[in-house]
Order: C-alpha cells, then structure tokens, then sequence
C-alpha cells in the first residue's frame, strides 16, 4: 500500500512589479545631464533676484525626476506618494518658520547702536 502524501501549499502571488524599459532611464538620465548643463549655464548670467528662482526650480525638477523614475514612485502605491508629499510638507514647514523668524528679526529687535574705534592718529 502506498501513501501518498498530498500537500496543500497555497500558490503564491507574485507581487505586483512593473517592468520599466531601460530606454526610460537612459532619456531620463539624458534630461538630468540637460538639466545639470542648464543650471551651470544660467550660472553665468545675472538675472538679479531671478538667480535663487530659476536655480531652485531647475533642483526641483530634477528632484522630481529622480522621485519618479528612480525611486519609482511613479509605480508605487498611493501611500508611498503621500509619506513623500508629507516629508515635503514637513520640510517646506520648517523652512517657513525659520524664514519667518529671520526675515522679522530687523522688525521685532531694535537696531544696535553703532559704535566706532576712536582713531590713533594725531
């Protein structure tokens, strides 16, 4: 007599993947390039208070890039997309209150009083 011994082992799910071509990465890795060659020449320029505007937009879109493709959260699940924009948040927050605490530091504090070295010459 035989005794066959039937498991009953549950398929396994794959999980869900998402295959990106690799030619995504490489005009993605093209743009960041652009992008990097951009920021180095709009270095040489002098667009007055533009300077931190454009450069700041250029890092964020870049940034972006890198969110998206990179680290895939582009693919990702939606919580992973609001535990980003959270960390942004956060982030834009802090930079909030420590701007408005030195941008009202001149109105708040009275002015110090200037003093001078008397001069050593006769």
């Amino acid at each position: 007599m035989q005794h066959h011994s039937q498991t009953s082992a549950q398929p396994t799910a794959a999980p869900a993947t998402h295959v990106v071509p690799l030619s995504v990465y490489f005009v993605i890795f093209g743009t960041l390039l652009l992008l990097t060659g951009t920021t180095v020449w709009v270095a040489f320029y002098d667009l007055g208070p533009l300077n931190n505007v454009v450069a700041l937009g250029i890092a964020a879109t870049k940034a972006t890039l890198v969110l998206l493709y990179f680290m895939h959260l582009r693919y990702s699940a939606s919580l992973n997309r609001m535990a980003v924009v959270g960390a942004l948040a956060f982030v834009v927050l802090m930079i909030g209150f420590t701007l408005s605490d030195t941008i009202t530091r001149p109105i708040l504090l009275p002015a110090a009083p200037q003093f001078s070295l008397p001069s050593t010459s006769k």
